[in-house]
């Protein structure tokens, strides 16, 4: 059509010769979005910084608005919504052994640290511990030092409120070998699943908790204290657990998927 016109030939006579009705050529889309909907994605994504496009059309949903992900990526693309890549240095990919799938909740727990530190310099570390089937952050530690008597410590105080899995997964750190966790494991009867040395694939589930744990909190705050650092992470992990979208679980938080499996637990919507 265009190129009729080019040529001289009048759009009457190109719609006549291409056989597309007149209306059809003088379309102009005219899109108009809702302001509403743009300034909630705008807050959304204000305050949930490393949030996708995807989950941010969760989030909106669960709000009331009637949209579908190609209309919310079309608006977060205009409006230069979209998250920024981080450079991975010196990343290597290994392949390690499968770990037997687990079936239910408290099935096992994967352990693991974490490492930052605060505004003036100081390091503090965090232990992350998830549940590989739902993956509910059963807990995060936070301290300037986390010994092996420590872990035992925390891991009593949790059984003490939920119960113990039958087996708990962690690399080889010198925490989890400690005669203190062996000592532990033996009276309490839980399996200790050690990974392979310099595999941490192996343990994928901590470790992709891990990634969103940094990328979506860590990296985003310098704490002053290490109580604003714990009172953050705390809430952060209560959010993440009852408020996160989990693009794997459907777009349900661990709570509603919990819930799920609880009401129909032949149905699985994920594998950990």
């Amino acid at each position: 059509m265009r190129a009729l016109q080019d040529l001289g030939v009048s759009q009457r006579a190109a719609c006549r010769i291409a056989r597309c009705p007149r209306s059809v050529a003088q379309y102009r889309v005219r899109r108009t979005d809702d302001p509403a909907l743009l300034e909630r994605l705008k807050a959304l994504a204000a305050e949930r910084r490393r949030f996708g496009y995807r989950r941010l059309t969760i989030m909106l949903r669960r709000e009331g608005f009637v949209v579908n992900h190609k209309r919310v990526h079309r608006i977060y693309r205009n409006a230069g919504l979209q998250l920024r890549s981080r450079r991975k240095r010196g990343v290597r990919y290994v392949r390690g052994n499968v770990v037997p799938p687990v079936t239910r909740p408290n099935e096992r727990w994967s352990l693991d640290f974490v490492h930052d530190a605060l505004s003036n310099g100081r390091k503090f570390r965090s232990l992350t511990i998830i549940d590989d089937f739902t993956p509910e952050s059963i807990g995060i530690e936070v301290d300037f030092s986390l010994t092996g008597e420590r872990v035992v410590r925390v891991l009593s105080r949790l059984a003490q409120e939920r119960g113990l899995p039958p087996t708990l997964k962690f690399d080889n750190g010198t925490e989890f070998t400690s005669n203190a966790m062996l000592g532990w494991a033996a009276r309490v009867n839980v399996e200790l699943h050690f990974i392979e040395p310099g595999k941490p694939t192996q343990n994928g589930s901590v470790e992709s908790f891990n990634g969103r744990f940094r990328d979506e909190l860590l990296n985003e705050h310098a704490f002053p204290t290490l109580f604003h650092a714990r009172t953050a992470i705390e809430a952060w992990r209560i959010d993440y657990n009852h408020r996160r979208p989990h693009t794997a679980l459907g777009g349900l938080t661990p709570a509603e998927f919990i819930e799920h499996h609880r009401t129909t637990p032949n149905s699985r919507l994920s594998a950990a």
